[in-house]
């Protein structure tokens, strides 16, 4: 009888525990309290590796989660969108954008979620391997491009904050030569693209969501750049070739102000380039996560990228998200 009573208090111990770590939700949380979780939430998609790296005495694998429509086959040729989390190059995991990846795959797009390797909180190193794992992932996707029944003219890069600022730099920077690492996984560091030749991380279209796409003196991150910030920052390398844009960007945004939005698509539109600024009054960073305000900046912020990728003939009919059902934060 006394075994009986302890496995019983051991299981119903063992239930609570698990109720307290990952009931939150559950138990009532607002979407509020729950915002700072959005970089962390559950990533889906098929895992694939596209990058193994030597740390130590071992070898780490680097996966990218793939989101298909559900009419998917091998031989479609549908438009992309790479996504880039978010966390000052310090924080966060794939999943931050799951919910938008299963909204642009019910759409007929397929979507990746990147892992990159995150800096040292406590070094101030610049985000060299968060720069090169990008540039990587990307190659990895086009070299993929008949696996995943991609067309590897309409891949948009997309991500928010640091992993806006990714999104960004493989938009506007031209990448470095291949790390030995990734030498093996790609057969070309170009593409064509018209009569040009583009390196082959460079995106065809850019999503960005608060970005710290300014690295100079007084942008964001200077802290790690310092006067290295033309090797990284997306605002100082804008030419000609870039892709168009869409950022997404609140008025109250600690981080980026809205002069250097406006001057960054000021800057795309003297060159040339497509590139739209939406800014959303009152809202502070991270205001576009899933998690936040009960969506409402989540579906307003994906009705406008699904209509920009309309705009750009990679998206056909109207948008099919349905609207949050309050929109009381």
């Amino acid at each position: 009888m006394g075994s009986r009573i302890i496995a019983t208090l051991l299981f119903y111990g063992a239930v609570w525990a698990l109720v307290s770590t990952h009931g939150g939700q559950a138990l009532g949380r607002s979407p509020q309290s729950q915002a700072g979780n959005a970089q962390n939430a559950r990533v889906v998609g098929e895992p694939s590796v596209y990058k193994q790296i030597t740390e130590g005495q071992e070898t780490r694998s680097l996966r990218i989660y793939v989101t298909k429509p559900e009419s998917w086959q091998p031989s479609d040729r549908r438009p992309a969108i790479v996504f880039f989390h978010g966390g000052g190059w310090v924080g966060g995991a794939p999943g931050q954008f799951t919910e938008h990846a299963k909204y642009f795959a019910s759409r007929g797009m397929v979507c990746f979620q990147v892992e990159y390797r995150l800096l040292d909180r406590k070094t101030k190193e610049p985000p060299i391997t968060c720069t090169q794992d990008a540039v990587d992932a990307m190659r990895w996707v086009r070299q993929s491009c008949d696996e995943f029944g991609v067309d590897c003219q309409r891949i948009a890069a997309a991500g928010g904050s640091a992993g806006g600022h990714l999104a960004a730099y493989l938009g506007c920077i031209d990448p470095q030569p291949m790390q030995p690492e990734s030498r093996s996984q790609a057969s070309s560091e170009s593409v064509s693209d018209g009569d040009a030749k583009q390196p082959i991380s460079k995106p065809n279209a850019l999503l960005l969501f608060n970005p710290v796409y300014d690295n100079g003196p007084d942008g964001w991150g200077t802290e790690r750049v310092g006067d290295r910030y033309p090797e990284f920052s997306p605002f100082h390398n804008v030419t000609a070739d870039d892709p168009p844009s869409i950022v997404f960007l609140g008025s109250n945004d600690s981080l980026i102000p809205v002069a250097t939005a406006e001057k960054f698509r000021d800057k795309c539109l003297e060159l040339g380039i497509n590139s739209e600024l939406h800014i959303y009054d009152g809202q502070p960073h991270g205001f576009f996560n899933y998690e936040r305000s009960n969506g409402v900046y989540y579906y307003q912020t994906v009705i406008a990228a699904d209509a920009f990728l309309a705009r750009l003939g990679w998206l056909e009919g109207a948008p099919t998200l349905e609207a949050p059902s309050t929109s009381n934060d």
